[in-house]
């Protein structure tokens, strides 16, 4: 492979920066309905025998749901932000 043909490999990796928004939702729900099915399942059942497969269950659930609300919600957060944090930065 030429020097060219590899660097524009490189610099062409990763997603279009106008999905930015999507790929936030993506890892944000990831992560969030994954620790929160941690916590949840704790509360409910304990840690024990089944304790994992018992949050995964839940995570299989909740990660869609989660993914669509974040995308749905994260509009909201943005302008409540704007409204909340000061303009003038002195």
């Amino acid at each position: 492979m030429s020097r060219n043909v590899f660097r524009r490999v490189v610099e062409r990796r990763g997603l279009p920066h106008r999905l930015t928004p999507v790929v936030f939702a993506f890892y944000m729900s990831a992560i969030m309905a994954f620790l929160m099915c941690l916590v949840i399942t704790a509360a409910n059942s304990g840690i024990g025998p089944g304790y994992i497969d018992s949050a995964w269950r839940a995570y299989k659930l909740a990660m869609p749901v989660a993914f669509v609300c974040v995308l749905i919600v994260r509009p909201v957060v943005v302008r409540l932000v704007t409204l909340t944090i000061e303009r003038n930065q002195e």
